[in-house]
C-alpha cells in the first residue's frame, strides 16, 4: 500500500491586488465571477474535430519564463508550449487523450516523466511513458504499457512520501485502476495493483501527494475521493454533480494546494462553461468562475485543466492555470493561460 504524509493545517491562499470579476448568473441561478485569459497556445493541427484536451505545467524555479506546458492533441500526439504560447515541439504519438508528469530518477539522474493515456486501441488500454528534455522542449519517448482492458481515457500521476511513482489509469467503461511504476535499471515497469469500477463514465483525476489522496470525475455523477493510505481501494463522495455549482459533464481536475493540506481542488464544470473550486480540508464549495473575453477570446466546453502555484514570470507571479478551450472561433481548439492570482483575488473579493 502507497504511504503518503497525513497533515492537518489551515487552508490559506493569499494573492494581492488581483481584478475582482464581476457576478453573473451560473446554473441555477448561482453567482458565476467572470474573469478573463491573459495568454493562449497556437492551435493543435487537427482541423474540424474535437481535439485539444488535457494540459500538463512544468515550472522552470531557475527561469519562470523558460517553464513548459505540455498539451494533447487527442487525435495525434503531444505538443510542449512555452510561456508565450508558441509551439517547441510536437511528438505524433496517435490518440492520446489526457497528460500528467512528475519529477523522478531514472538511472541516478532526476528526470521529468510525462505520461499519457493511449487510445489507439479500443478494447485494451495503455499508457504511454515519456522524458521530457527542458532545455529543448522535446519530448522522447520511454515505452508503452499495457493498463488492463477497456479504452483508455483519464491519467493521472501520484507520488507517496518513499518517492514511490504511481499512474492512475481511468477507462470509458468506469475502471479506476492504480499502477505502480519502477524504474530498476533504467528501464521503466508498470503493473496494476489494485482497481475499482465506477458506475458510469469517468475522466479527470488528480492526485494530491501530500496526505494521498485521488481525486476522479465521473461525469455525470460526482466528485469521488479515494483514501490511498487506506486498504480498501474505494471511493467517498466528495462533491455532486448537481447542477447548480457544478452542471454535467464533470471534466478535469486541478489542484491548487496550500500549506501541508489545504487549498482548492478546481473542476471543469463543462455544462455550463465554468469552472468550481472546492475547499480541500472540509470538501465545502468556495466559489465559481467563467473565463470571458478580453486580451483573448474566452472558453467554453473545456476538458482538461491544470493549476500550478509558483512563479511563472510577471504575468502569472503567483501561479499558472491552463485550460482547454472548446471552441477557438474559426481557429482549430487550443490552451488558455490565466494568472492564478486573479483568481485567487477575484474569489476572496467576492466574499
Amino acid at each position: 500500500m502507497a504511504k503518503f504524509l497525513l497533515a492537518v493545517s489551515a487552508v490559506g491562499l493569499s494573492a494581492c491586488s488581483a481584478q475582482t470579476g464581476i457576478e453573473t448568473s451560473g446554473a441555477a441561478g448561482v453567482p458565476t465571477l467572470e474573469l478573463v485569459a491573459t495568454g493562449e497556445t497556437v492551435p493543435v493541427g487537427t482541423t474540424a474535430r474535437d481535439a485539444a484536451d488535457d494540459p500538463a505545467i512544468w515550472r522552470n524555479a531557475a527561469d519562470p519564463a523558460k517553464s513548459l506546458v505540455i498539451g494533447t492533441d487527442k487525435r495525434a500526439g503531444l505538443y510542449v508550449f512555452g510561456m508565450d504560447g508558441a509551439k517547441k515541439s510536437f511528438l505524433p504519438e496517435g490518440e492520446l487523450n489526457n497528460v500528467d508528469l512528475r519529477e523522478v530518477t531514472i538511472d541516478g539522474r532526476q528526470t521529468v516523466l510525462v505520461g499519457a493515456s493511449i487510445r489507439n486501441d479500443r478494447d485494451n488500454a495503455y499508457i504511454g511513458l515519456y522524458t521530457l528534455d527542458t532545455e529543448s522542449a522535446e519530448l522522447t519517448p520511454l515505452g508503452k504499457y499495457p493498463a488492463g482492458a477497456g479504452e483508455a481515457y483519464g491519467f493521472c500521476f501520484g507520488q507517496d512520501t518513499a518517492g514511490e511513482t504511481f499512474a492512475y489509469m481511468i477507462t470509458k467503461a468506469g475502471n479506476v485502476r492504480e499502477m505502480k511504476l519502477s524504474f530498476a535499471g533504467g528501464v521503466p515497469n508498470a503493473s496494476v495493483r489494485r482497481e475499482h469500477k465506477l458506475t458510469t463514465q469517468p475522466e479527470g483525476c488528480v492526485v494530491d501527494d501530500r496526505i494521498g489522496r485521488l481525486y476522479v470525475g465521473e461525469e455525470n455523477a460526482a466528485i469521488w475521493l479515494y483514501d490511498l493510505n487506506a486498504d480498501a481501494f474505494v471511493p467517498q463522495r466528495f462533491a455532486d454533480v448537481n447542477g447548480r455549482e457544478l452542471v454535467a459533464d464533470v471534466e478535469g481536475l486541478a489542484l491548487a494546494p496550500s500549506g501541508d493540506n489545504g487549498g482548492y481542488l478546481v473542476a471543469s464544470s463543462q455544462g455550463d462553461n465554468a469552472y468550481v473550486l472546492y475547499d480541500l480540508v472540509t470538501g465545502a464549495y468556495v466559489n465559481r468562475f467563467r473565463l470571458v473575453d478580453g486580451v483573448v477570446d474566452g472558453t467554453s466546453e473545456t476538458d482538461g485543466i491544470e493549476v500550478m502555484p509558483g512563479d511563472f514570470g510577471p504575468q502569472y507571479p503567483d501561479g499558472l492555470m491552463v485550460v482547454q478551450d472548446g471552441d477557438n472561433g474559426d481557429q482549430t481548439q487550443n490552451f488558455k493561460y490565466v494568472s492564478w492570482r486573479d483568481v485567487v483575488e477575484a474569489v476572496d473579493g467576492s466574499k
